[in-house]
């Protein structure tokens, strides 16, 4: 396959879409369709369904490689971050993207760390859970996506009459609340789209920071898809969920340092409302953070009551 144009500048980018539009134009596409797939680069298989879902229904399939220093809250996170953009082009390639757009943090961000001066709020869905434990991250994340939003939908798209749409992983599921959220109040012309996590084979959910676990560690981040599985699979007959002790069990697990482990509404990420039987009654979402050996993992469960309650049960 044809590997994509890198860019590294927003002109660049920008030229290099309006000749791609200008073909798709003449080929006939009426009203052609940009995806973009935004990533901070160490990409895997999860990227990869990513890409190609965006390219069996778009044009244009762009990628974006950026690892954004806004949304990082310990350097060191940002330091050890892995790079790899020659690989990262190459998986890309595979999967058929048109354009990766791979800026350095001057084009992003002229004069930082001094700028940008002016940022985006993630609100109050902004404060709660991962955005309680790592204040700011949101709003790095949400500053960096309404960015690329506006970089890669020029005037040259509205021209022609194209449309844009974003596509997300499942995986940073406060995130992908928090864009959607965005993109609704501040009237983006974007559509956002996801994809369920994919996990390896061992159930574990796919991450760039995942490849700086040993094999024992790995083994002990698998904890936390038990106890979300244990949470689902409660939910889906109808017993208690006993959260408490669930967060009880991953407390006292060898290897895991546990942040937050919450039942929460998957649209306010407030806490879920739980009957007095502990008995789940709606779809929620199930959040789990921690720390594993160097790496700090984030993972989420749908819940899903499958099983009625009898009407006249007490509760």
């Amino acid at each position: 396959m044809t590997a994509p144009q890198v860019l590294t500048t927003v002109s660049a980018y920008r030229a290099a879409l309006a000749e791609l539009l200008s073909a798709r134009r003449a080929a006939g596409v009426a009203r052609p369709t940009v995806s973009l797939v935004p990533t901070m680069g160490a990409l895997h298989s999860g990227h990869a369904a990513l890409a190609d879902a965006a390219r069996a229904e778009a044009e244009i399939v762009v990628a974006s490689i950026f690892v954004n220093p806004l949304q990082f809250d310990d350097p060191e996170d940002f330091r050890h971050y892995p790079r790899s953009l020659d690989s990262d082009v190459e998986l890309l390639t595979a999967h058929g993207v048109d354009l990766v757009f791979a800026p350095e943090v001057e084009e992003m961000y002229p004069g930082y760390p001094d700028g940008p001066l002016v940022r985006v709020s993630a609100g109050e869905l902004g404060r709660r859970w991962e955005g309680a434990s790592r204040p700011g991250h949101f709003d790095g994340v949400v500053t960096v996506v309404a960015k690329l939003f506006s970089i890669m939908s020029p005037p040259v798209m509205a021209d022609v009459g194209a449309r844009f749409e974003s596509w997300f992983g499942e995986k940073d599921a406060e995130q992908l609340a928090i864009i959607r959220r965005m993109v609704a109040d501040l009237d983006l012309e974007v559509t956002i789209r996801s994809l369920p996590i994919v996990r390896d084979a061992d159930g574990l959910a796919l991450s760039s920071r995942n490849q700086r676990l040993s094999a024992q560690e790995r083994q002990h981040a698998l904890r936390l898809v038990e106890a979300l599985s244990t949470l689902a699979r409660r939910a889906e007959v109808g017993q208690r969920l006993d959260v408490d002790g669930v967060v009880s069990a991953l407390r006292a697990a060898e290897g895991v340092e546990l942040d937050y482990l919450v039942v929460a509404d998957p649209q306010t990420l407030r806490p879920a409302a739980l009957p007095a039987d502990g008995v789940l009654e709606r779809e929620a979402l199930a959040l789990v953070a921690a720390r594993v050996g160097p790496v700090r993992l984030i993972d989420n469960m749908m819940l899903r009551p499958t099983i009625l309650r009898p009407a006249n049960r007490e509760t």
